[in-house]
């Protein structure tokens, strides 16, 4: 019995397994027959019908196999009436005969439950792709809402600043002309990194430019210097005087100092005594940029390396991404990111920049 190539052995009916065996046991006798050849010929139309058809086919064609085998070769039709060996040669050719049975059988049940495990990791992998594909976008919209969530929270602030410097009797121009321009400048960072996100699914480059960190530390101070109002924290900086300029991501860059004054912003807003935020940067002697931010606040967990790995806060409503994000946006500048014990309280967070040494291909 042909079998076309890729052909489903389960597809066949229980009528055309067993007719397989008795088919398969005539190809055998006729065979055998001429060549002298009958175990040889029936153990080989065993292993088939067993193999195709499944166990009950398979000890079908032991019966039908030993029968012939027995009445025919052994002490019948064509061999003398009786020898001696005639019943051990039954004996062994019945056994081989299960034996190949039973053992096709195994083989069957084996491909079986490898078919049935091949299917389930298909099925597995499937779901965790799926499982994959939900994690990465509840990542994605816990970063969009950390990072987005920043300026929008600069902008109210700057608001109500606002409305109470217009609320007075002498109403504050000048105050308020500065808060809205400061809620202008939040929303547009709002809006580039929005941009900036959109930019790194497209798989784009990261838009680089000649950037004076120095800049970068007085545009968040500006934007946050209300929050840190609001909270009685004092802001101090010590910057490098022109001595921090280097190729990188503007936008990134501030996303780093602005997650960064923000937790040291969180850290003291609860604290007695004095809140004090220094933010410091200079040249290493290794021509690095070193940038510092210390605050007086609750001080680092028990497990400060931890502090980096995504999703860890210490924040009752914290994401847990902000650090992590900033260390990524280092580490792609060619810096690191970490974190050691201020005295006598609080925390200093410390990052260095890599100087890129090649200059800016110029615009087209």
């Amino acid at each position: 019995m042909a079998v076309p190539v890729g052909y489903d052995m389960n597809n066949l009916s229980t009528l055309q397994r067993y007719g397989l065996a008795v088919v398969s046991c005539g190809v055998a006798l006729a065979a055998a027959w001429p060549i002298d050849a009958p175990a040889s010929s029936f153990l080989l139309a065993v292993t088939v019908s067993s193999l195709v058809g499944g166990l009950g086919p398979g000890l079908l064609c032991v019966a039908l196999s030993a029968l012939a085998f027995g009445g025919l070769f052994v002490s019948g039709v064509l061999r003398p009436p009786f020898h001696p060996t005639d019943p051990m040669r039954m004996v062994v050719f019945a056994a081989t005969a299960l034996m190949v049975a039973g053992l096709m059988e195994l083989k069957r049940r084996a491909e079986d439950a490898g078919k049935r495990a091949e299917d389930a990791l298909r099925e597995a992998r499937e779901d965790l792709a799926h499982v994959g594909r939900v994690t990465a976008m509840g990542e994605l919209t816990a970063f969009i809402a950390h990072e987005v969530n920043q300026p929008i929270t600069a902008s109210v602030t700057n608001a109500n600043a606002c409305l109470r410097w217009l609320a007075g009797d002498t109403p504050n121009l000048e105050e308020a002309r500065e808060a809205a321009r400061s809620i202008v400048n939040a929303g547009t960072r709002a809006s580039e990194v929005v941009n900036r996100t959109r930019l790194f699914f497209k798989k784009g480059a990261s838009q680089r430019e000649l950037v004076d960190m120095d800049e970068v530390v007085g545009e968040t101070v500006v934007l946050l210097q209300s929050e840190a109002t609001r909270y009685a924290i004092s802001i101090r900086t010590s910057l490098s005087s022109g001595l921090s300029r280097f190729v990188g991501d503007r936008i990134q860059l501030q996303q780093v100092m602005m997650n960064l004054i923000m937790n040291s912003i969180d850290a003291m807003k609860d604290v007695e005594g004095a809140r004090d935020l220094a933010i410091a940067s200079e040249r290493t002697v290794s021509g690095e940029i070193l940038v510092s931010v210390s605050d007086t606040g609750v001080g680092l967990p028990s497990g400060p390396a931890q502090i980096f790995d995504a999703f860890v806060t210490t924040k009752r409503h914290g994401t847990g991404l902000g650090l992590s994000i900033s260390r990524s946006i280092v580490q792609a500048h060619g810096g690191r990111l970490w974190a050691t014990p201020n005295t006598p309280r609080g925390a200093v967070f410390q990052f260095t920049l890599a100087i890129e040494d090649e200059p800016l291909d110029p615009e087209p």
